[in-house]
């Protein structure tokens, strides 16, 4: 059984479509993030950088309960555990490159870039201006690399795709463009519209809606979110 800690928010989600992909056995573990909850104590000993998603599975190796945090770690985890949605061998080089990639570059400059346009003071604007062009630069890159692929990696369906899905499906948060957020880039856009079609994703989906989050953006949860951005015992 795998204890699945989660937020609705891109990387949580990542890990939700693989757990409905796979059919891995799993038990949603709300964690409100607005509240606080990833400080507790309790959470901590499963993931001490106190962020989600994570998950501690029962039946780890050698059958002793295996704690895992970070996405991308999880997507390796699981994937390998369940033997899916790893790509052929001779994908391996490709399939950690495209995850470190998503997990160094489009995941950071796109959270960074919803931060300064949605939740930092006005006046930011070389802040907004960076983290924006850079998240743009990450989705050119995919752009140009998926004309002419229907997937990430190699011939089939990945744990690369699920990574990247997490981020892109916030587009519009990311670009600030409500409609159409993806009409630029048009290769990623057809990439996106596959992969959001598959009946796993409207489970993953679902997931996110089976608990009310927090959703009121008071003092609270501001010192919740960014308790770095206030002075200790402040």
């Amino acid at each position: 059984m795998i204890r699945f800690y989660f937020h609705p928010t891109p990387n949580p989600a990542k890990v939700a479509l693989l757990l409905e992909e796979t059919g891995l056995a799993y038990e949603a573990i709300p964690v409100d993030t607005s509240k606080g909850e990833q400080h507790a104590a309790a959470f901590r000993a499963i993931n001490p950088n106190g962020k989600v998603p994570a998950i501690v599975d029962t039946q780890g190796p050698g059958g002793r309960e295996a704690r895992v945090f970070d996405s991308t770690a999880i997507l390796i985890y699981l994937a390998e555990k369940s033997g899916q949605l790893l790509g052929a061998p001779e994908d391996r080089p490709e399939l950690l490159s495209w995850l470190m990639f998503i997990a160094s570059g489009l995941g950071p400059f796109s959270g960074q870039a919803v931060h300064f346009q949605h939740a930092a003071p006005e006046g930011l604007d070389y802040a907004v201006n960076r983290y924006r062009r850079e998240a743009q630069r990450h989705y050119q890159v995919l752009e140009d690399h998926l004309a002419g692929r229907d997937y990430i990696v190699g011939n089939g369906f990945t744990i690369a795709d699920i990574s990247a899905w997490g981020w892109i499906d916030r587009a519009s948060r990311v670009l600030k463009t409500p409609e159409d957020p993806l009409a630029a880039y048009p290769a990623l856009k057809r990439w996106f519209a596959s992969v959001d079609a598959r009946s796993a994703v409207a489970r993953a989906r679902a997931l996110s809606k089976s608990h009310v989050f927090k959703s009121v953006n008071d003092d609270e949860t501001k010192r919740a979110l960014f308790p770095s951005n206030y002075p200790a015992n402040a």
